[in-house]
C-alpha cells in the first residue's frame, strides 16, 4: 500500500506539469498491479536443481460413491447397478467420466466385474465444479432405451475380443477422443491381454462414436493405457502396457495431428543440458518411471508446482502418488495414497486438475474398489517437505 499524499497547485501556476507527472506515476503503478503472475515452468530442462517437495499425503478419506444404485447419483435410473474406472477429462463445459465394463443388474453381495445387461464402457458426465461434498452426475450418454449407452461396443468373445476399455479421454477442438484397449483375455489378478490400443471419436457431443484405424498401437507397446495431457498445442501421453505389471514411457503429438500415426514422437532422454530428445521410432522410447504401474493419471499441481502421477501399484500397496518437475521426470519414488489394507481391492485413482481445494494442496480423485465394484470420489491433502 502506498500512503496518499495531497497535490497542491500554487494560484497563478500552470498545471500541467504537475498533473502531467501525476498521471505519469500513476500510469507506472497501474501498470505495476496489473502486471499477471508468473507461470510456472511445465517443462523445465533445469530438473537437476529442482527438488522433490511432496513428503506425503494427510486427511486421506473418502468423500462419496459416485456410482451405484446406493450412491447419492442413484445410477440404477441408468442401468447401471456396477462399474469401474473413471477417467475424466473436460470439454464443451463438462466434465467427462469414462467407465469401465458395466453391469445393469448384479446379484446382491456380488463381488468384482460381473452380472447382467453388460456394457464394454459408458459414459457420463457432470457440471458440479465443487467435489468436496461429491460428484453429482448430470446424466449418461444414453440408448433408445434411456440406460446408459456403450459408446465404443466390444465383440464380448473371450480369446477374440472380450471387451474394449476405454482409458483416457480428451478433447481437441469441438471433436473427442476416448483412448481405449481392445482386451482380448482377463488373465490372473493385475493381468490381462490385449489386441492392440487406439483411439475412437467423436464429432457430435459424445453421442456417437467411431473406432479409427490410426493410430494403433500394439498389444505388447507401453502404450496401451494412458494419461493424456493438453500443453502448449501438443497432447503428451503417459503410457503403460496391459496389466500393472511394467513401467510408465512418455509419447506427444501435436494435437491437429493426433490422428496421424507417423506424427507421435517417443521420449528418448535429455541431452547434457536437460532438453527432452524424441524419436519417431517406438522402439526407442525410454521409460521413465520404473516398477509395476497399472490404471495411471497425471496433471498439473498449482499448489506444489509439480507435475503428479497417480495410479495402480501392481505389487499389492494399493495406489500410489508421485511427483515430477517435468513430464519426463525425473519421477520421485512412489508415496502411498490409498494402501490395499485400508481399502482393499483399490485401484484406478484418477484426477482431474481442476478437481483441487485451497490453492491444489487438496486434490480430489476418483477410485475404483473391486468390492463393491463401484467408483467412488476421495480426497487428500499434500504435505511440502520442510
Amino acid at each position: 500500500m502506498f500512503a496518499q499524499r495531497r497535490v497542491g497547485v500554487r494560484r497563478g501556476q500552470r498545471p500541467s506539469r504537475w498533473i502531467g507527472a501525476l498521471a505519469g506515476v500513476l500510469l507506472v503503478l497501474s501498470g505495476c498491479s496489473a502486471s499477471p503472475p508468473i507461470e510456472p515452468d511445465r517443462l523445465p530442462t533445469d530438473t537437476a536443481s529442482l527438488p522433490m517437495v511432496l513428503a506425503g499425503v494427510d486427511g486421506v478419506h473418502k468423500v462419496s460413491a459416485l456410482t451405484g444404485p446406493d450412491s447419492p447419483n442413484r445410477t440404477d435410473r441408468f442401468e447401471v447397478a456396477g462399474q469401474d474406472l473413471g477417467s475424466m477429462f473436460e470439454a464443451d463445459g463438462r466434465i467427462w467420466f469414462v467407465f469401465g465394463d458395466t453391469f445393469g443388474q448384479r446379484d446382491p453381495g456380488m463381488t468384482g466385474g460381473g452380472g447382467d445387461e453388460w456394457r464394454s464402457n459408458a459414459l457420463a458426465y457432470s457440471t458440479d465444479r465443487n467435489p468436496a461434498d461429491g460428484i453429482t452426475l448430470d446424466g449418461y450418454t444414453l440408448d433408445s432405451n434411456g440406460s446408459a449407452a456403450e459408446p465404443i461396443p466390444g465383440k464380448k468373445i473371450d480369446d477374440d475380443e472380450m471387451t474394449i476399455i476405454p482409458t483416457y479421454g480428451f478433447a481437441v477442438g469441438a471433436t473427442l477422443y476416448l483412448a481405449f484397449m481392445s482386451v482380448r483375455h482377463w488373465g490372473d489378478a493385475g493381468e490381462w491381454e490385449t489386441n492392440y490400443a487406439g483411439l475412437a471419436r467423436s464429432k457430435d457431443k459424445g453421442a456417437t462414436w467411431q473406432k479409427l484405424d490410426t493410430p494403433r498401437w500394439g498389444g505388447n507397446s507401453n502404450f496401451v493405457q494412458v494419461s493424456v495431457t493438453d500443453l502448449n498445442g501438443e497432447l503428451y501421453f503417459w503410457g503403460v502396457t496391459h496389466g500393472r505389471f511394467g513401467g510408465v514411457q512418455l509419447m506427444k503429438v501435436a494435437s491437429a495431428q493426433v490422428e496421424q500415426q507417423g506424427a507421435y514422437q517417443y521420449f528418448t532422454g535429455t541431452d547434457t543440458s536437460g532438453k527432452p530428445l524424441y524419436s519417431n521410432e517406438i522402439t526407442k522410447a525410454k521409460t521413465i518411471v520404473a516398477g509395476t504401474v497399472g490404471e495411471l493419471s497425471v496433471v498439473w499441481n498449482d499448489y506444489l508446482d509439480r507435475w503428479l502421477m497417480t495410479s495402480t501399484d501392481g505389487g499389492g500397496a494399493g495406489s500410489t502418488i508421485r511427483e515430477a518437475a517435468a513430464p519426463w521426470g525425473p519421477w520421485s519414488a512412489p508415496i502411498t495414497l490409498v494402501s490395499a489394507t485400508d481399502v482393499p481391492g483399490v485401484y484406478a485413482p484418477y484426477m482431474l486438475a481442476d478437481y483441487v481445494g485451497d490453492g491444489g494442496r487438496t486434490i480430489y480423485f476418483t477410485l475404483s474398489v473391486w468390492d463393491p465394484y463401484n467408483v467412488f470420489v476421495y480426497r487428500a491433502d499434500l504435505r511440502k517437505t520442510g
